[in-house]
């Protein structure tokens, strides 16, 4: 089968990568209409299909959506990031320039394939390709397509969901980068280490997709964690058992986190980064609407300037914004504006700079 045949079959129009029947219809169509300018499923399907086409001829960074909430488990409802995320992206004035090629097709009950027995992935196989041997699983599906993208030299940038959803596109990142000659970096902004092995005997969730991608990386300390500020250890715990840096946010506001970060990248001579952005890194003034909000964390402007300064000394290949909830309200209130407006506001300035300097 051609790439482009599986992508037609892997992927859907932006938005619809949610599954809905009639609660919620109107968040599709308003993002339909931004980016389309007509809510017609029919003819959202058709413009969006011979735009697709295209997506060989782009040098833009290609944006997809994972709107993926079951590798979760606080709290459902990061499945509708993406498409809140995308709206406020197109409304903005001046938004990057990228190429959108919509949702990874999710069956919102499944994970993995490799979770499945084979009678559940047939069936489903059944529901989604009429019987055709192919992936079925939001992250198993998002691992191929990245592969595709990727060994075409693309830039992808994904929007999530939670937090698993970059396990497989990281993966398939590095594991492309590295074989393509190019030394490489995970620079992941978050509250909390994503450093379990296991969580509830489950390997690929949110906890833990960071831990599985140390043994992809040349060194351990290639994963560069920034804002922690939520873990059962002490910083000194991590970075002695398991090899990583970290940058806690208590101390992300002292210039040596800056100089410390960019002689490092520059002393290894690393050549592209990934930029993996949980929306829980920032303070939950900035970002209340998502699963685990957490008090005394980091600006947004803070985290721009940090992410400008890296991209000068390295190429961005690579990155994702995840864990906007739009319809999970927290006690931890944003006191700056209504949510979800703030969360969302938050994860579309964070995109639209990881986006910008994807670009160049």
């Amino acid at each position: 089968m051609k790439d482009i045949e599986k992508l037609n079959r892997y992927l859907c129009p932006p938005g619809n990568g949610v599954f809905t029947v009639h609660t919620a219809k109107e968040n599709k169509e308003s993002l339909h209409y931004v980016q389309f300018k007509t809510i017609d499923p029919v003819e959202v399907e058709k413009i969006w299909k011979e735009e697709l086409n295209n997506y060989k001829a782009t040098n833009l960074p290609i944006l997809m959506g994972l709107c993926i909430d079951t590798g979760g488990g606080i709290q459902r409802g990061a499945n509708w990031g993406p498409l809140f995320i995308r709206e406020h992206i197109q409304k903005s004035v001046g938004h990057p320039e990228y190429f959108d090629i919509g949702d990874v097709r999710v069956i919102p009950h499944l994970l993995h394939d490799k979770y499945l027995n084979e009678e559940t992935i047939k069936s489903c196989q059944e529901a989604l390709y009429d019987g055709e041997d192919l992936k079925v699983s939001g992250l198993s599906i998002a691992e191929e397509v990245c592969d595709i993208l990727i060994s075409e030299n693309k830039k992808v940038f994904s929007l999530g969901g939670d937090h698993s959803v970059s396990y497989p596109v990281v993966k398939s990142w590095i594991k492309g980068r590295r074989a393509a000659g190019k030394k490489v970096a995970v620079i992941h902004f978050d509250a909390h280490t994503d450093l379990m092995p296991k969580r509830l005997g489950i390997d690929i969730c949110f906890a833990s997709w960071a831990y599985h991608m140390i043994e992809l990386l040349e060194k351990p300390s290639h994963l560069l964690q920034f804002g922690i500020r939520s873990s059962g250890q002490p910083k000194e715990h991590w970075e002695s058992k398991l090899g990583v840096q970290q940058f806690w946010a208590s101390e992300f506001n002292s210039p040596h986190v800056e100089e410390k970060t960019l002689k490092y990248l520059k002393d290894e001579k690393i050549d592209e980064v990934y930029i993996s952005f949980d929306i829980d890194a920032l303070d939950a003034q900035y970002a209340s609407s998502t699963g685990t909000p957490e008090e005394d964390g980091l600006e947004p402007h803070k985290c721009i300037q940090l992410i400008e300064k890296i991209a000068e000394v390295c190429h961005v290949t690579g990155g994702d914004v995840v864990e906007v909830a739009p319809f999970v309200h927290s006690a931890l209130k944003s006191k700056l504006a209504p949510e979800p407006e703030t969360t969302v506001e938050s994860a579309s300035l964070i995109s639209r700079k990881i986006l910008e300097v994807m670009s160049k």
